[in-house]
């Protein structure tokens, strides 16, 4: 039996849920029953960022993808709302691409195989040091968390709040799979939770009243852990400054809004009264702010230094001569890690399709061996240093491996020459005298003057609808004319033939890996406060209201 977490036209859990069983039609029924809902077939569920859907009627919630706990959202339609239930499907399917997209990115950067494009998602500290936590699962369900989190706030900050929450709940799904000790390292999930509440808050829908307290506790809770007593150890961290002040404004406030709501006007007057002292002492004095902008800073980039110093110039200016020294060594090292990996690609890959490990062939190089030969003894023992060292240091398995170095380039040419022909081919000319071009010495011009000065050039012209290119292969082993130009040859592949990447969602996967690039340390406690300055005092106004009342 399961537990479901059901929201939206009814709030509440079902329980005793036989999942093997019970069809969305049981689902509606029960739904339906709870909500007073005459006709359960105006509603509809929505559960892991898709529509469920069931038009034979026969799937269980085990085939529709449900588990135990899941969190299903219950929207009610009616015939007149076509045309929303359109725009409902069309949102339901972006999210969808949204996890496959996360899932692909973090499956493939988080196991060591080999990325397919020319950068590496990495999980980093606040001080940008490359980290690695737990194991291979927990880096993926990190990685996959991060990101997805990262497309909530880009939701959140272009006023999508609907589809943010849902984007939030995925992620919020992928760091439950994580072991709670690696989660207890990072304040990414407490910033979550209160990112879901302020969804929630943002939407106006008090039907999540509950689950919102409980989300800001564990909120709390966390957020001490990760960040120490009175926020010692993040002060310890960031050199003394104040990153957090604006994410406790936004918490407090939270808290508020739950307490007022709950009935609880002391704790809430309470709650707001310190969140409206962070909000003031978050407020950037004009005088302040033109001295740092007067350094050449936009005015963006200086209140945001400045909150993050408690509003000290001095302080603000050295925050952002370091961010910008901080980018520029980034931008360096991004620039040197995709000429790793594309130095990577031409190693090949693992029988199990595992990239060769940069760090351990750099070690391997160290002590005095050739980088080719080290990479194909890495290649060949799955990345294991020792097995690799064993047969360098054998010589009839060195011999192998220089065997195999010579085999693979062989192939690697031939390859390239195959392409380079199919593409002079493309342009018209014979199959056999483009063969025969290539077989003598030269670079391209040469291949093409060739071509075009041989008497019978004038007869054959380059053919726009040729068919001879897509018909039959270039047959020849020799080795490509060194001065091959790279415009025929095109960005050539250099892994093994079996690692190829399968059909991706390529846009969304560029969305989310902007999103992730286009942060920083401080983008989680980059807040602007202005909507929760008018929400403090519209709630203070309200408790003083429900306090005149009550006299």
């Amino acid at each position: 039996m399961a537990k479901l977490k059901i929201a939206g036209s009814w709030s509440g859990v079902l329980e005793e849920v036989d999942l093997a069983i019970w069809t969305i039609s049981s689902l509606r029924e029960e739904v339906a029953k709870r909500s007073n809902c005459e006709n359960p077939h105006f509603i509809n569920f929505i559960c892991a960022g898709r529509i469920l859907k069931d038009d034979n009627g026969t799937l269980t919630l085990t085939q529709l993808g449900v588990k135990n706990n899941s969190k299903i959202l219950a929207t009610l339609s009616s015939p007149q709302q076509g045309q929303s239930l359109v725009v409902e499907e069309q949102s339901s399917h972006r999210l969808a691409r949204i996890r496959s997209a996360a899932t692909a990115l973090a499956e493939r950067h988080a196991d060591g195989s080999l990325p397919v494009e020319d950068f590496n998602i990495e999980v980093e500290d606040q001080n940008g040091q490359k980290v690695r936590l737990g194991s291979e699962l927990d880096q993926r369900a990190v990685m996959m968390g991060l990101m997805l989190h990262a497309k909530g706030k880009r939701l959140i900050k272009v006023g999508n709040y609907k589809d943010a929450l849902e984007v939030l709940t995925m992620g919020e799904e992928a760091f439950s799979i994580c072991d709670p000790k690696v989660i207890e390292l990072i304040d990414n999930v407490p910033i979550l939770q209160i990112d879901m509440v302020w969804c929630y808050f943002m939407l106006r829908d008090i039907r999540w009243l509950s689950d919102a307290g409980n989300r800001l506790e564990m909120a709390r809770v966390g957020i001490g852990r990760a960040h120490g007593k009175d926020s010692l150890r993040l002060r310890l961290l960031q050199g003394g400054r104040y990153p957090e002040l604006a994410l406790h404004l936004r918490l407090e406030l939270l808290e508020g809004v739950v307490a007022f709501h709950t009935g609880q006007l002391e704790k809430s007057k309470q709650a707001l009264a310190s969140a409206m002292a962070k909000f003031v002492q978050l407020q950037v004095p004009d005088e302040a702010l033109s001295l740092v902008m007067s350094m050449g800073y936009n005015q963006r980039h200086a209140k945001r230094a400045l909150r993050m110093n408690n509003q000290d110039v001095g302080g603000a200016i050295d925050f952002l001569v370091e961010e910008k020294a901080k980018k520029m060594q980034k931008q360096e090292e991004d620039l040197k890690r995709r000429a790793e990996i594309m130095e990577q690609k031409k190693f090949g890959v693992t029988p199990l399709k595992k990239a060769v490990d940069m760090e351990r062939l750099k070690e391997l190089v160290t002590i005095g061996f050739e980088k080719e030969l080290a990479a194909e003894a890495l290649r060949k023992n799955e990345n294991d240093t020792q097995k690799a060292l064993d047969d360098l240091t054998n010589p009839e398995t060195n011999s192998d491996l220089q065997v195999n170095i010579e085999t693979r380039i062989r192939k690697r040419q031939k390859q390239a020459k195959d392409s380079a022909i199919e593409r002079v081919v493309q342009m018209g000319f014979e199959r056999s005298r483009v063969i025969a071009a290539f077989e003598e010495d030269g670079g391209l011009d040469k291949i093409l003057q060739r071509l075009t000065a041989q008497p019978e050039a004038e007869n054959i012209q380059p053919q726009v609808n040729s068919t001879v290119a897509s018909h039959g292969s270039a047959s020849s082993s020799n080795p490509l004319p060194n001065n091959i130009s790279s415009d025929i040859l095109g960005p050539m592949n250099e892994v093994e033939d079996h690692n190829k990447a399968e059909a991706r969602d390529v846009e969304m996967e560029d969305e989310l890996s902007a999103d992730i690039a286009n942060g920083d340390a401080f983008t989680d406690y980059d807040i602007e406060v202005n909507i929760e300055g008018d929400a403090i005092t519209e709630y203070m106004s309200m408790i003083e209201s429900a306090g005149i009342t009550s006299k």
